[in-house]
């Protein structure tokens, strides 16, 4: 009995053994194919375009080619639930930010996919900072001129969203404010944005990359910044917090993979997004379009993604969201 109790010991033992191998060598010829970035957000968004910088450096290292595929959609559900249900084999990845893995918990009421539970964190890249701009028609040049209008005339300015940064941003300016602003949601910021700048919704709030742009271009105005710090992007732009007390909201973003990835995969990635987005010159080409880059462990992601989804529930129940 004791003979037989030995010989299943060492045949688990041998198994465990030649599954860690297995996993290990897949490792090492990681990746002997393409590598799919799924992001949920159109083409020329803030996301798709730091993406975009990053996988091409990040493919050579690699010594393969990134493809980018947009998901659109859904608060970007439909490309974190593609995403959950794919291999977890390192060949499929979500580039995402709070939106999909902070917010959507407390904004859907259907969710199809678990932001802890179906999902492998590899790395966090950074932060992309918000700013509120205005159609250049509107008769303001700072958020407290812009809130005096508001409350003169409840109800005739709105707000438009293609993220749950703007969401979240619009309805608790509106909250803390005290005014009463019109919610229009986009699948995008960038179809958003041009409605904006049409004069169809009155405001946004939106990634600096995106927006900077037309800001620039004189298609609209910027009034300010949304974290409670001033942005090292922006210094010149006044805080919501200057103004609104008690406004502080950013966006996040990272890869992630489906859950079950082999840990040695992860490693590997996680080492080589890390060296890219802490060389001079891609943080450089990053500040540019808007984005602060950082880098942090899979272990210091997890942790920064459950701590935000404490974080986010907060600002949504605060502002008064429903969940739709």
């Amino acid at each position: 009995m004791i003979s037989g109790l030995l010989r299943n010991l060492r045949a688990v033992a041998a198994a465990a053994l030649s599954l860690a191998a297995a996993s290990a060598a897949q490792a090492d010829n990681y990746p002997s194919r393409n590598v799919t970035l799924v992001l949920p957000f159109a083409a020329g968004s803030g996301t798709d375009t730091t993406t975009r910088i990053i996988s091409k450096e990040l493919g050579t290292a690699l010594g393969t080619s990134m493809v980018i595929e947009n998901k659109a959609g859904a608060n970007g559900s439909i490309a974190a639930s593609f995403v959950a249900r794919s291999a977890p084999d390192g060949y499929t990845l979500l580039v995402t930010t709070n939106t999909t893995h902070s917010a959507n918990p407390y904004l859907l009421k259907s969710l199809t996919y678990d932001p802890v539970k179906d999902f492998t964190p590899i790395a966090r890249t950074g932060d992309l900072p918000f700013m509120l701009v205005i159609n250049p028609e509107i008769p303001a040049n700072s958020v407290a001129e812009l809130i005096a209008l508001a409350k003169k005339e409840p109800g005739k300015y709105s707000y438009a969203s293609g993220s749950s940064s703007a969401i979240v941003s619009g309805a608790t300016f509106a909250r803390l404010a005290g005014i009463d602003l019109l919610h229009v949601p986009y699948k995008s910021s960038p179809p958003a944005l041009t409605d904006v700048i049409a004069g169809r919704v009155s405001m946004m709030f939106v990634d600096v990359l995106t927006g900077l742009p037309h800001v620039k271009g004189k298609a609209l105005k910027m009034l300010a910044v949304t974290t409670k710090q001033k942005s090292a992007l922006l210094p010149e732009l006044p805080t919501m917090d200057e103004t609104v007390k008690g406004f502080d909201i950013s966006s996040w973003q990272g890869y992630f993979g489906p859950a079950g990835m082999p840990k040695e995969t992860v490693t590997k990635l996680n080492a080589e997004i890390r060296k890219i987005v802490e060389r001079p010159e891609v943080k450089a080409q990053l500040a540019e379009r808007g984005m602060e880059a950082f880098a942090q462990t899979p272990e210091e992601f997890e942790q920064f993604l459950k701590d935000q989804l404490v974080l986010w529930e907060k600002l949504i129940t605060d502002a008064g969201i429903e969940k739709q």
